[in-house]
């Protein structure tokens, strides 16, 4: 069964407007929904509480390590940093166009406000529903953290596992808007939800089926 289109959304009278969002105003949306009880909020949070600690433990050890001679993993680490809030971005984005286009889009376009150091992937004008959301949301999480995860068994013992276990670490910070705006789709369990992006006014629309 194929979307709605964005007149059935907008005039059928068989969907209700749920949520207006100018993309300036993500980091405040999504910090918004973050603090609603869902069961993917919740999941997300503990998820993230262990990222965090793994990846403060072996930064500190790298500095630990670094004081007793061994430098190496403590570079690694300063790399990974370097990495993380670099190129890591730009491939959480282009991971987000992927799927974008997997989903059925015909033209992606990224952008983003640097000052609030927010990003992001649209398709103008494109409607995705909640499976196809959580495809194109998730996406991002769960290939770098396969990727990460297999160099960090298959490399436990050399000093670049500090640099991937760094990376997959920080990177669930990265996933937080993500979550974010997939909670939407899940605050309701009964009623479908569609949403789709005008890039003329950098904004996205949230229809809920009545």
């Amino acid at each position: 069964m194929s979307n709605p289109t964005i007149s059935e959304l907008q005039s059928s009278g068989k969907y209700e407007l749920i949520a207006q969002l100018n993309h300036s105003q993500i980091k405040e949306f999504v910090v918004e929904q973050l603090t609603t009880k869902t069961k993917i909020i919740s999941f997300y949070m503990y998820y993230q509480i262990l990222m965090i600690v793994v990846g403060m433990f072996f930064f500190t050890r790298s500095i630990v390590l670094a004081f007793k001679g061994d430098s190496e993993p403590l570079y690694y680490s300063m790399a990974a940093l370097v990495f993380c809030f670099s190129i890591l971005i730009i491939i959480h984005e282009l991971l987000h166009g992927i799927a974008l286009k997997l989903a059925g889009a015909k033209r992606v376009t990224f952008g983003g406000y640097l000052k609030k150091f927010i990003f992001y992937a649209e398709a103008d004008q494109f409607v995705i529903n909640r499976k196809q959301f959580a495809f194109i949301a998730l996406t991002p999480l769960f290939a770098v953290k396969l990727i990460t995860l297999t160099g960090i068994i298959f490399l436990f013992n050399q000093p670049v596992f500090y640099f991937l276990i760094f990376v997959m670490s920080a990177h669930s910070l990265f996933c937080a808007g993500d979550i974010g705006l997939l909670s939407v789709f899940y605050q309701s369990s009964e009623n479908e939800i569609f949403t789709f992006d005008v890039k003329a006014e950098k904004t996205s629309y949230f229809f809920r089926k009545i």
